[in-house]
């Protein structure tokens, strides 16, 4: 009677679980950090879009409005990642900034802050947002 061996040996399976662990060990911080690429982008063009409709609120009315209503958007962006805030200055100066409140975003030291102004200067608060713009921005 001659049997033949189905399944798999234990070394087989412990190689398979090692290296599933390297693969997930290599893409889960690389994932992590496209998310919060991702949120920052977000928050970077609902940032841009408000202060778009900033300046052409500013054309109609001669002055910056302090409400979202007036803009006709919403405070926080689409995913609710970011929520944004305006600051307005003499009626001539705005400051926009988006913090993040929620998603893999909201525990993030790098950018802590994303803001935009009337001048269309770009700022970034975090570890990395204070040397480096571009990072929290992106491209």
């Amino acid at each position: 009677m001659n049997k033949t061996q189905q399944g798999f040996t234990l070394i087989e399976l412990m190689i398979t679980v090692a290296i599933v662990g390297i693969i997930a060990a290599i893409a889960l911080p690389n994932y992590s950090e496209y998310v919060k690429r991702a949120s920052r982008a977000e928050a970077a063009s609902a940032l841009l879009d408000a202060a778009n409709k900033q300046e052409q609120y500013f054309v109609d009315n001669r002055v910056y409005s302090t409400s979202f209503s007036d803009l006709g958007i919403q405070s926080k962006t689409e995913n609710g990642h970011f929520e944004l805030a305006i600051n307005v200055v003499n009626s001539n100066e705005f400051t926009i900034t988006a913090k993040p409140i929620a998603g893999a975003v909201k525990g993030d030291a790098d950018c802590t802050e994303l803001s935009i102004n009337d001048l269309g200067l770009k700022g970034a608060k975090g570890t990395k947002g204070k040397s480096d713009i571009t990072y929290c921005w992106g491209r």
